[in-house]
């Protein structure tokens, strides 16, 4: 096992040891000294010389090579042409005259033909030189890419070193055969992704252990499982569970997708349920996969039917749905994975292609059927469809019809009192089918038993909320009932509410609501409870995280659609324009009577009419639902009934407001609608709550199964939602806890300079880019704006003597930590990029912290680095003078290593000027005076080196003319001659254009005369600016 502090070496050996030694790779060797491809074109030829000639060995590779190479069209499209050609083959001749034979550059049927290898420190220099840790081979291609950090680095660091090697600026032509890119420690373990995934989407492996008789697994998963009990360390189980030879290329042929411009892999839930479902299937039986909602239900489903239709040539696969959404989402996503699926347009349409063997996948809407006048989404109108869509099957069905093919039915929300319905109607039609149902909720005890007889035999795989929270793939849900009733029907609760609402805001925050309180008490009294609800939810965008900063909107989910539109017109009338209402009604003149027959109906009518302007329903519901989910402060607010409550992902949305009876299934939907992550500030989902869903609710929430959960068992919605207030006080407590173990390294007696040196290191003897005190300070970072958040909330509520007393107590430890973070944020160098604190962080300040406990950030919007040391100069004849000396030798080093590469002579120069100042000043050589003297000298040169008098006046006030001058021996002459050359040569977006940048080295060859010098002065010519 690692130790703490173990160099990157000691891990990068413990794991290539991994490699040879248990799962039998071969080693490249380290190959850091020699340039190198994503095809080992040597270890390929000997690989596919056992199996063809060598006149179709050179073009296949040949073919290979091309593809590889060819990046007009961005790395994604040639990633996927190669991964095209690896999985099925190149079609290559002999000889013109020959029949094509492919070639397979991989036995994709037996693991023990192919060898598998690894290498290490693999040198890669297309743009830039880089070197990842280790890179997987399978017969000379390169598959994956590892990049390994001691314990005491996250692995967030080498997921972005990932991202970095296969930019434009470095070594994307090496990742257009990559698959995996890894990022591990023995600390964190192992995060694994592919070409292009954003770091927040890297995902974590984790091994499915259930092995029962209902729920076998496959021998390959038994064999790992059985070797991983024997290696403790997190890092070394997941690596042999993803690298093991038969598992890796099952998750390379099997569970890769490009999907519409993005390429993914899958996570570990889907695998494991595919992997059981196949097992299922190779037994002619059906079941039920279960996982929860935002775990990727519609991308198994894929990755399922198409192995289904990869492996039994004669296989069918109808997916049956019920919602227009999903409908529309599976035709996009199968057509965004290059699979051709029909969508079917009547019950005679889907028998008619039943009966042909065309359509090998197909998509069958049922709530088309028997809603001529709208679709209705309860239970009633669901079931009225099921028989609709029976009937229409049935009265297209011809005599002695029997199905082409052998059909799988994917029948999605199979958790629906209905699925029995169609079970019988399908067997109708489809007699031999196997039926697998998709679930993203639990299932009613009352139909349990009945979903599982219908779905025989039962379970295939299951993925409960709590284990998605664990893993990260969804937020948790905090939950809070608002009483307005009460509020409305007593007058006396309406000073208290207003306490209750402005208890933990600052003076200033309370005077702004207070100037609007004569409006809200006349609002309250009148007792209309949509007025009440609409300014309470006003209030939120003003108080709420995310809500108030723009980042995050909502949801509100009404009883109706005239109670939606209601809505709509009080929203507006208040100022707040931002929202829209969502749901089927389309206004049509021709369903109007009189206005006295339909009061309901008119209203709905104009308030549409007023919102839609020229546009048409389907075109405003489209953009509004683009603006929720791209431009969240420019849709706050999306007002529904039952429309997007299911099937709609919007990250954005951090609230849901429910005024409206639900339970079961459709709460369940509902209220994850706001678990999908969506950066940092996005720690949970909130669930607010106008109706009392649960009752009691300290008891409701214990065992989930009173109130609007009571159709479920227990340990089907364990760690669902908590209540809000409490969770947050935990969370408080905990990060206040996290930040106090941050800090408790730092030594007595712990003034500014201990925690200075703790976080920065010791100015003059290196520490500041150790990437073990940027992960410190990052941290320290992160947890100060967790814990704000997290303050804020717990604040923004204080209803008892208990949190008051609790706010009272953390409020000083808030306050140290904002301070902690500006001292090292400022003697770090960071402040220039953090601004004091992140744009989110401004109006909780503001809004719940007292003023006084931290500098605005506006103070820091223009501060310039001398204004920073001139700044911290006062300080140099304080008790803290060392602290300030090391916080502005700290800043001058960062700056000086920024600009080192736009003149390396100049600012070396620097840099050792520094190094002879902190020497003087360690020494007790120099008065701290002088010494601001010469920092705020050193500053102006480095900032402002035009005003050095050492230029000559021709060079002083050109970027490009300086370097030259500084780097080329300080002649003038050279310096202009090169300049000119550049500017007569250079055409715009030169850089990383090798045709455009020959011909400047050409121009400059010219005057240099040496290609070494040509290559050194180029690379100052790509800093420059002002080319």
């Amino acid at each position: 096992m690692a130790k703490i502090n173990d160099a990157e070496r000691k891990t990068q050996d413990h794991v290539l040891r991994l490699f040879q030694r248990e799962l039998d790779y071969e080693y490249y060797g380290n190959l850091r000294k020699q340039v190198n491809s994503n095809i080992m074109v040597d270890k390929l030829r000997a690989f596919l010389l056992k199996s063809y000639s060598a006149g179709i060995v050179d073009r296949a590779i040949a073919e290979l090579q091309k593809t590889a190479a060819n990046l007009q069209q961005g790395l994604y499209k040639a990633n996927q042409e190669v991964y095209s050609l690896l999985k099925y083959g190149a079609k290559v001749k002999e000889n013109p005259e020959d029949s094509e034979t492919t070639v397979y550059f991989i036995d994709w049927e037996h693991s023990r033909n192919n060898e598998f290898a690894v290498a290490e420190e693999v040198t890669l220099r297309e743009k830039s030189e880089r070197r990842p840790d280790l890179v997987v081979y399978i017969n000379g291609i390169a598959l994956a890419v590892i990049e390994l950090k001691k314990s005491t680095v996250s692995v967030s660091q080498g997921i972005r070193q990932n991202r970095s090697n296969e930019s434009e600026h470095f070594n994307k032509p090496f990742f257009t055969t990559i698959q995996f890119e890894m990022a591990g420690s023995s600390a964190e373990g192992l995060r694994y992704g592919t070409i292009e995934t954003h770091e927040k989407y890297y995902l974590e492996w984790r091994n499915d252990t259930d092995n029962t008789e209902a729920q076998p697994m496959d021998d390959v998963s038994l064999d790992i499982l059985d070797k991983c009990a024997s290696l403790p360390d997190k890092l070394d189980w997941q690596l042999f569970s993803m690298f093991h030879k038969r598992r890796l290329l099952d998750l390379l042929h099997n569970f890769i997708v490009f999907d519409k411009g993005i390429k993914k892999v899958c996570r570990h839930n889907q695998f494991f349920g595919i992997k059981k479902a196949q097992l299922k299937l190779n037994k002619g039986q059906g079941g039920i996969i279960w996982h929860t909602q935002g775990s990727g239900k519609t991308l198994t489903m894929v990755w399922l039917s198409k192995w289904i239709l990869a492996n039994n040539p004669n296989a069918r696969v109808l997916i049956i749905t019920d919602r227009d959404e999903l409908d529309d989402q599976m035709e996009k996503v199968y057509k965004g994975v290059d699979e051709n699926v029909v969508r079917t347009k009547s019950g005679a349409d889907l028998i008619s292609r039943l009966n042909t063997t065309q359509d090998r996948l197909i998509c069958s809407l049922i709530h088309k059927f028997g809603n001529r006048k709208g679709i209705d989404n309860s239970e009633k109108g669901i079931k009225k469809s099921i028989e609709k869509y029976i009937e229409e099957l049935k009265a297209a069905l011809p005599k002695n019809f029997k199905a082409k093919g052998d059909f799988v039915i994917f029948v999605d929300e199979c958790h629906r009192t209905q699925s029995g319905l169609l079970r019988t109607a399908m067997e109708t039609v489809l007699p031999k089918a196997i039926h697998i149902g998709f679930t993203g909720t639990p299932l009613l005890v009352k139909d349990k038993k009945t979903s599982i007889e219908v779905f025989a035999p039962g379970y295939i795989h299951t993925y409960k909320y709590d284990e998605a929270v664990v893993d990260g793939v969804v937020l948790d849900l905090r939950y809070e009932a608002r009483d307005v009733d009460q509020i409305i029907t007593q007058q006396a609760k309406i000073d208290d509410y207003f306490k209750i609402k402005t208890i933990g805001l600052n003076e200033a925050a309370r005077a702004k609501l207070k100037a609007k309180w004569g409006q809200m008490q006349m609002l309250y009294s009148s007792r209309d409870r949509l007025e009440v609800i609409a300014k309470d939810i006003i209030e939120d965008f003003d108080l709420k995280p995310r809500l108030m900063d723009g980042s995050g909107n909502a949801m509100l989910v009404a009883d109706s659609i005239f109670s939606a539109c209601r809505y709509y017109e009080i929203f507006q009338s208040r100022g707040f324009k931002q929202c829209a209402i969502i749901t089927s009604f389309v206004p049509l003149p021709g369903n109007l009577r009189t206005e006295a027959e339909d009061a309901e109906e008119f209203k709905k009518y104009e308030v549409y009419t007023e919102m839609l302007g020229t546009q048409s329903a389907e075109d405003f519901e489209k953009e509004a639902k683009r603006k929720f989910i791209e431009e969240p402060a420019q849709m706050k607010l999306l007002i529904v009934v039952d429309k997007l409550l299911t099937g709609f992902d919007a990250p954005p949305c951090s609230f849901l407001y429910i005024d409206k009876s639900m339970q079961d299934h459709g709460l369940f939907q509902a209220i994850c609608r706001v678990n999908r992550l969506d950066g940092d500030s996005k720690q949970f989902g909130y669930i607010v709550d106008y109706k009392q869903l649960f009752g009691d609710l300290k008891g409701a929430l214990e065992k989930y199964t009173s109130g609007a959960f009571e159709g479920y068992d227990a340990e089907d919605i364990e760690g669902m939602i908590h209540d809000r207030v409490d969770e947050a006080e935990k969370q408080l407590l905990q990060t206040l806890e996290e930040l106090d173990d941050l800090c408790g390294g730092v030594p007595a007696p712990r003034e500014e300079i201990h925690y200075l040196h703790y976080f920065c290191g010791e100015s003059g003897v290196g520490g500041l880019d150790d990437e073990s005190y940027a992960r410190s300070r990052e941290k320290l970072y992160r947890l100060t704006n967790k814990l704000i958040r997290c303050f804020a909330e717990v604040k923004g509520d204080v209803t008892t003597a208990h949190i008051a007393d609790l706010c009272s107590w953390v409020e000083p430890k808030v306050g140290f930590y904002m301070a902690l973070k500006e001292t090292i944020g400022n003697a770090s160098g960071d402040f220039i990029d953090l601004k004091s604190y992140e744009q989110d962080m401004r109006r909780l300040i503001d809004t719940y912290i007292r003023s006084e406990d931290s500098r605005k950030i506006g103070e820091f919007d223009d501060f310039t680095l001398l204004d920073f040391v001139e700044t911290q100069g006062e300080n140099l004849e304080g008790k803290n003078k060392e602290s300030a000396a090391e916080a502005i030798e700290n800043n001058i080093r960062k700056k000086v290593v920024e600009k080192i590469l736009i003149n390396p002579i100049y600012y070396e120069n620097m840099s050792a000027i520094l190094d002879e100042l902190i020497k003087k000043r360690r020494e007790g050589a120099i008065a701290y005076e002088k010494l601001l003297e010469q920092y705020i000298d050193l500053v102006k040169k480095s900032e402002s080196p035009e005003n050095n008098t050492r230029y000559p006046e021709n060079i002083r006030h050109s970027s490009a003319l300086r370097a030259f001058y500084d780097n080329c021996g300080e002649d003038e002459v050279l310096a202009l001659a090169l300049h000119q050359a550049v500017l007569n040569s250079k055409e715009n977006q030169f850089r990383h254009n090798e045709f455009k940048e020959r011909r400047i080295k050409k121009a400059m060859l010219a005057i240099l005369k040496n290609k070494d010098e040509v290559e050194r002065i180029y690379n100052i010519v790509v800093e420059q600016g002002e080319y």
